[in-house]
């Protein structure tokens, strides 16, 4: 298998990407804006020929300027748009800036704590991808906190409306951020009516991480709902899961959701009500999958991983 990163030929540059163990991708790039290593990640930013700028972190896609609002939008705004108030928001990664946007749209939204264990993430977005947090660090409702996201949730006396997991994917450092341990203290950081979302890989390429991720999630929260969007730069269909013991955001009513969106004024692209009720139907394949009981908890000592 070639090895994953940059590679220049005679005939271009291209990344690769390994989208599995056993699959890969090429991606044809026209330049190299830049590439840094920090204490944490290899972080390149590239022009690609089919999805203009993006960002890869440890040789994986993060976000694409043509597509990267159906992954925040869809992350988002399903489970900010299920909460009757949601004033106070903890973000867990998302250095890109692209959740923290999203979730400043809402005005009812009083004050974002955004957790990432990288400074050079941030900071490289911000100057080489300032179009996707849209100044939203400078807000005066934001305060950034470089930590690692288990040790934040483990030494914070803070609760929260909504806690939002915008995390790489389940290597090294995040591994343990998918476990049952992580969503049982996230848990306890939760006010009354709150809710915690996350992404969680694809259910075909990937389908024994995102059932993974799902189940344990499922032995935490009353109500677990995954829903799903295709996201081109991905090259997959891509899952998030909303967890809460109080709303089940499959049961949001389109009318109620309309009303929440036009009173807090928020644009957007992808996301809308009828769609919000559409995200939880399924396919039967999926549904089917998610009903499998061999599936293994994630644990500190067995974690999800992508490894």
């Amino acid at each position: 298998m070639l090895r994953e990163g940059i590679h220049k030929k005679n005939s271009g540059i291209y990344y690769v990407e390994e989208l599995s163990k056993n699959t890969i991708r090429i991606i044809k790039v026209s330049r190299i804006y830049a590439s840094y290593t920090s204490g944490h990640h290899k972080i390149d930013f590239v022009e690609t020929v089919d999805f203009g700028p993006m960002l890869f972190i440890d040789n994986k896609a993060q976000l694409s300027k043509s597509d990267e609002y159906i992954y925040h939008e869809s992350l988002v705004h399903p489970t900010l748009f299920s909460h009757p108030n949601p004033r106070k928001i903890l973000i867990i990664g998302g250095g890109d800036g692209g959740t923290l946007r999203e979730v400043l749209k809402h005005n009812c939204v009083e004050r974002v704590t955004l957790v990432d264990l990288d400074r050079t993430v941030i900071e490289a977005s911000q100057k080489h991808m300032p179009y996707v947090s849209k100044g939203a660090f400078n807000d005066r409702r934001v305060e950034t906190v470089i930590s690692d996201g288990m040790r934040y949730i483990e030494h914070t006396n803070e609760n929260f409306d909504v806690i939002i997991l915008d995390l790489t994917d389940p290597i090294g450092d995040s591994k343990k951020l998918y476990t049952l341990e992580f969503y049982r203290k996230s848990k306890e950081r939760l006010r009354e009516n709150g809710i915690l979302a996350t992404h969680a890989e694809s259910p075909y390429l990937l389908q024994t991480q995102f059932l993974r991720i799902y189940k344990t999630l499922k032995t935490v929260f009353k109500y677990t709902r995954a829903y799903g969007s295709w996201i081109p730069s991905f090259g997959l269909h891509w899952m998030f899961v909303i967890a809460s013991d109080y709303i089940d955001p499959s049961r949001t009513p389109i009318y109620r959701v309309t009303k929440r969106l036009k009173e807090r004024k928020v644009k957007t692209h992808y996301y809308h009500p009828k769609l919000h009720k559409k995200l939880f139907i399924l396919p039967k394949d999926i549904e089917q999958a998610i009903k499998n009981k061999n599936i293994k908890i994630s644990t500190i000592k067995d974690p999800v991983t992508l490894e």
